[in-house]
């Protein structure tokens, strides 16, 4: 049940998740100057899905001056009636901003807005900042940064947690590797989009700390599933016991805001489970990098292999309770 096949980079994540934990910073996204006076930097943000378009609109709305691409069209809308521009290509976003931000699927993904043809790479200019806030594994990312210095261009990676309502609600949680001064400089940005920002040591680590993230969420969605079903085949109420249970040790964001849609066995899109199931495999092949088991892990990725399987991949990461229903006859 070990459940890896994702198709991301295995080496060399040992050597990027350690460092200096100690520089924790929190929102700002007011704050917008640049530190010299010169106003706001011009920010470019690729990347327009769930959560990039919510995390853009909190970067228009904090007054920095937006440029915006998505590879498929038509995303951009709520975008440009709060003032940002759409452009036709990455390359395009890259050379008309200071700072880029990017928020795509998977390494792949990464991989053609910025070396792709028409991709970042050819527009960024020397001296530019790339904020990845994708979830890539942590080797990926390394080489990436290291592609990108080699033509001037500083690379943090800011993988970000919250879900679709901290996005919106520019209240996410962002885990971030980079260079100190890059990551100083990344700040009013990552401010704008998010509440809780931690600088994790070089880069690569925000790509641990976000394997880390998934881990314990996988374990939550499967504690919280495993006691609603139990609670509905004993025959109580499940919201009477959630709401009783809120307050208490069993408390969690995952039964505050999904456990609704355990007992409903519906599952509106959050966080698709085929995204998470991409993280879990990262964070599976990291865990054989450095010698951790991770048993729970493995059995989320299992459940969530055959949930994909059998056509449910683009439904909320809360469907994994369906495997727990199904097992329990509901």
């Amino acid at each position: 049940m070990s459940g890896t096949g994702v198709g991301e980079g295995t080496g060399g994540a040992a050597d990027v998740g350690t460092g200096g934990g100690a520089n924790v910073g929190t929102g700002g996204g007011a704050n917008v100057g640049t530190g010299a006076g010169a106003g706001p930097p011009r920010v470019g943000f690729v990347g327009l899905g769930t959560m990039g378009s919510a995390m853009a609109a909190n970067l228009a709305r904090a007054g920095f001056p937006l440029t915006v691409y998505n590879r498929t069209p038509g995303r951009a809308g709520p975008l440009l009636e709060l003032g940002a521009t759409e452009v036709r290509s990455a390359r395009q976003v890259a050379a008309t901003s200071e700072v880029v931000v990017t928020c795509v699927p998977d390494a792949p993904q990464v991989e053609e807005v910025v070396f792709g043809p028409e991709g970042l790479a050819e527009g960024l200019s020397e001296g530019s900042l790339f904020i990845d806030c994708s979830t890539i594994s942590p080797s990926r990312a390394a080489e990436l940064g290291a592609r990108l210095a080699a033509q001037g261009v500083a690379m943090i990676d800011a993988p970000v947690s919250g879900g679709s309502e901290g996005a919106k609600n520019g209240t996410l949680t962002i885990m971030v590797g980079g260079n100190p001064a890059d990551v100083e400089r990344a700040r009013p940005v990552l401010g704008a989009m998010g509440r809780t920002i931690t600088h994790l040591g070089p880069l690569g680590s925000g790509q641990v700390a976000k394997a880390v993230n998934q881990v314990i969420l996988c374990g939550t969605y499967l504690g919280v599933a495993e006691g609603v079903v139990l609670a509905m085949k004993a025959g109580l109420d499940p919201e009477l016991v959630v709401g009783a249970l809120s307050g208490g040790a069993a408390g969690s964001w995952v039964l505050q805001n999904r456990s609704q849609a355990m007992i409903d066995d519906r599952y509106p899109l959050g966080f698709k489970i085929a995204l998470h199931r991409k993280d879990l495999g990262i964070a599976l092949e990291l865990s054989r990098h450095v010698g951790a088991v991770l048993p729970v892990a493995a059995l989320a990725a299992t459940f969530e292999d055959g949930l994909i399987a059998t056509g449910h991949g683009d439904e909320d990461n809360s469907a994994l309770a369906m495997a727990v229903r199904r097992l329990s006859g509901l």
